[in-house]
């Protein structure tokens, strides 16, 4: 690698405030936040809304839709006359 034109890489943590798990790995990003590791060692912390720990996807929830309140919806805005069973 040529020198001086890559971004440094060092420890960083994630916390992921959903979950309130944290992970430890190496990045470009730097904050001027602080925790200190269970090493002893002080790392820059970045706070994220969501990461595999919290996400649907990952950890197997579901979405619940608000289906009573979208038909009330449709009915509101369209009238009664589309009636479901018609």
């Amino acid at each position: 690698m040529k020198p001086r034109i890559h971004p440094v890489s060092r420890p960083v943590v994630f916390r992921d405030r959903a979950a309130g798990v944290t992970f430890l790995t190496r990045s470009t990003a730097d904050a001027g936040d602080r925790v200190r590791g269970e090493d002893g060692t002080t790392y820059p912390v970045i706070d994220v809304e969501t990461s595999s720990a919290s996400h649907p996807f990952y950890t197997g929830g579901r979405q619940v839709l608000d289906t009573a309140g979208r038909v009330e919806r449709f009915h509101r805005r369209y009238g009664d006359g589309a009636k479901p069973g018609d």
